[in-house]
């Protein structure tokens, strides 16, 4: 372990974890989260992982200013096998505790996910990391978000993020690969969890980083400023590639892949304004290219390829008309061969601008037209070449 530059005033700590000569050594969720500690006391640095494929049983939790750096591909966080079990009392909002009907699998430092039938998605998942197994009572260090009835299906599985940062900002994820195991684990909604999952984050980045079979979103960034998501590959997780929402504003998605995921190729949740998403990669995903709705505003969509997904290649969820995705510019993306319609529009969207599109079937009989508008949908352009 050493600072780099050590006579500037602003020095940077880095430090090491993996491999038996690192400062951390260990191929483990908890070696990193060490690495991590360290810098945070720190106030920020760099933390460098060795190639490797490392356990990761709790979501590793980035602070302000830290950097998570791999050794490109092959640096690999896989999630390891979930374990779920019914709770036998009702967790209850607020609750740091709840009692299972097995504890067996559970350990201090997973990662927990709390539901029940009634509030499972969206955000009315509770998500945690456990602190200590009292018998059969997990104890927990975030506050339970709703009220959960066990004779409501209440449930309490390990499933998690792989990384998360919350209340942060100048963090930086790079060179690395997610396994998100998802044979072996619980589905857990975007709006909570992702394999990478930001919440209440600025002026963040994450680059060149694969995420695979992550049971949920790929990468999730909610009710952020300036998110920077660069050079990714995202494919094979059950829910959407990518997913901003909440309310976030400014982000940059460049130069992405999003393949073969299980919902839209780029999920734009409620309220994503002035965002720019260009030269992205959204192919064969099963719901949508890209899905964009409530009050998703003023963004700019260009130079992209939307091609093969299922339910149209971009697809406008319906909105009243002072809810709607308006304002947004789409410049010379490709939308060819999806299902049904280059743009499948539905009531409450006005005033977007098309110009330098190509919108085509190249011969495979999936994509019937360039558009469709519902009854209600005769403002959505304002302009189209």
């Amino acid at each position: 372990m050493g600072l780099r530059d050590p006579m500037l005033r602003n020095r940077t700590i880095e430090v090491t974890a993996g491999g038996s000569q690192s400062d951390y050594p260990g191929f483990t969720s908890m070696a990193i989260q060490l690495a991590v500690d360290k810098v945070t006391s720190c106030g920020g640095g760099i933390v460098r992982l060795d190639q490797g494929v490392y356990d990761v049983s709790g979501p590793i939790r980035l602070t302000d200013r830290v950097t998570l750096a791999g050794a490109g591909p092959e640096t690999i966080l896989r999630k390891t096998d979930g374990f779920k079990s019914p709770f036998v009392v009702d967790a209850d909002y607020g609750e740091l505790r709840v009692e299972v009907a097995d504890a067996s699998g559970f350990r201090a430092g997973m990662g927990l996910q709390i539901f029940d039938d009634s509030q499972k998605w969206g955000w009315d998942e509770s998500t945690a990391i456990i602190t200590a197994v009292d018998g059969n009572v997990l104890r927990f260090d975030r506050h339970l978000e709703r009220d959960y009835h066990s004779d409501d299906g209440g449930m309490a599985t390990n499933a998690c993020s792989i990384i998360e940062a919350v209340d942060v900002e100048q963090v930086r994820v790079r060179d690395l690969a997610i396994d998100g195991n998802k044979v072996a684990n619980e589905p857990i909604g975007g709006c909570r969890a992702g394999g990478i999952y930001l919440k209440k984050a600025r002026d963040c980045m994450i680059e060149r980083v694969v995420v695979r079979d992550f049971n949920g979103d790929g990468i999730s960034w909610q009710i952020t400023e300036h998110i920077s998501v660069l050079h990714c590959d995202v494919r094979g997780c059950t829910g959407s590639g990518l997913h901003p929402g909440a309310g976030s504003h400014s982000s940059r998605v460049k130069d992405n892949t999003c393949i073969d995921n299980g919902t839209a190729g780029l999920f734009i949740c409620w309220r994503v304004q002035f965002g720019e998403f260009e030269r992205n990669v959204l192919e064969n995903n099963a719901v949508s290219g890209i899905s964009i709705g409530h009050k998703d505003c003023d963004n700019r969509f260009a130079d992209n390829i939307i091609r093969g997904n299922g339910n149209g290649g971009v697809y406008f969820r319906p909105e009243n008309a002072s809810n709607g995705a308006n304002r947004n510019h789409w410049l010379r993306n490709v939308i060819e061969d999806n299902d049904g319609f280059g743009f499948l529009v539905n009531a409450g969207s006005i005033d977007n601008e098309l110009k330098d599109n190509l919108i085509r079937d190249t011969g495979t009989g999936r994509q019937a037209g360039d558009f469709w508008l519902a009854d209600g949908a005769e403002r959505f352009l304002a302009y189209r070449e």
